[in-house]
């Protein structure tokens, strides 16, 4: 069942969204007012979220407040990695969600945390137990990432990929099962907190660990999950079976979905990072999924793309 709606990934961050092709966030602005607004006149019910920030940025927050973004979202997403990424200590925590709560009045989720394994697995560990300790009944919706290692075939979505040096490297260090199948120390522990903090887990086109990732969460006791339709994929061949398949698949757990990933045809940087040339485009793909997986009242919609992505493919 999908409970939320999250609108794009790290748009502060310039692996997911393109600073020089829209330095003051206007477009991504509008962009998501149309989105968030588009969700809304679908299903009322669906919490909209905006797209987890990281760096955590209460200048960005207001930014976007000033261009009107706030008014339509529900609540406002940060992620955090402070033993990976981020300059700044694990025990702060708590204080960066204070500084988000100082510039708005809408709840903070915290929509991806994690520690890597990187260096030992016994870091992860520590992290896991930490961040429980310091986020759960802190914040509404906590979501760990991930189930799974990236596996180092498939590529980080980064800009700079392998000359980021070890910062690359970490992104496939970072599940609670390794790239093998085989669980990490830190997949016990947070089977105990399973309950109460979710699950963060990308399931590429046609993943083909979806229903071991199913699986493996149930057994965990996992009840949330955020994940991802993208919107770039959906011009695949066959993606809207994918898609069928995907929420099909998931529909036992509460999902956050996340829509994002420009289609390279559909802006002018030729890149999933690139703003849309027609904002309206992203807004009719999120009212599209979330009539078809989402709809009011609980029916699955037809099972025909809407017209106007037809005719803009």
């Amino acid at each position: 069942m999908i409970e939320a709606a999250m609108l794009w990934n790290e748009p502060n961050n310039k692996s997911h969204w393109d600073p020089e092709l829209d330095p003051e966030w206007a477009i991504f602005a509008d962009t998501m007012v149309r989105a968030g607004n588009a969700i809304h006149a679908i299903n009322p019910a669906v919490t909209r979220v905006l797209g987890g920030m990281s760096p955590i940025d209460p200048a960005w927050v207001q930014r976007m407040e000033a261009r009107g973004v706030l008014d339509a979202v529900d609540a406002v997403a940060v992620h955090g990695f402070p033993l990976d990424w981020n300059l700044w200590p694990i025990h702060a925590w708590p204080e960066k969600i204070a500084e988000i709560e100082a510039v708005t009045d809408k709840p903070i989720w915290v929509t991806e945390v994690g520690v890597g394994s990187f260096g030992a697995e016994e870091v992860q560990v520590f992290g896991i137990n930490k961040t429980a300790e310091l986020l759960i009944g802190r914040v509404p919706r906590i979501f760990w990432y991930s189930l799974y290692d990236l596996p180092q075939s498939w590529g980080a979505t980064t800009r700079h990929r392998e000359a980021e040096g070890s910062s690359y490297y970490r992104h496939f260090y970072m599940g609670l099962i390794r790239e093998d199948g085989t669980p990490k120390p830190a997949l016990d522990d947070y089977a105990k907190v399973a309950s109460e903090m979710g699950l963060m887990q990308w399931f590429h086109y046609e993943d083909p660990r979806l229903d071991e990732a199913v699986a493996w969460m149930k057994r965990l006791g996992t009840k949330k999950l955020r994940t991802g339709l993208s919107w770039a994929d959906s011009f695949r061949p066959n993606a809207l079976d994918w898609f069928d398949r995907q929420m099909e698949a998931l529909a036992d757990f509460d999902v956050t979905v996340t829509f994002c990933f420009t289609p390279e045809h559909l802006g002018p940087g030729k890149h999933h990072t690139s703003p849309p040339y027609e904002p309206q485009q992203f807004a009719d793909f999120c009212a599209w999924m979330i009539d078809r997986y989402a709809p009011a009242g609980g029916s699955k919609a037809a099972a025909e793309p809407a017209p106007a992505l037809e005719v803009r493919a």
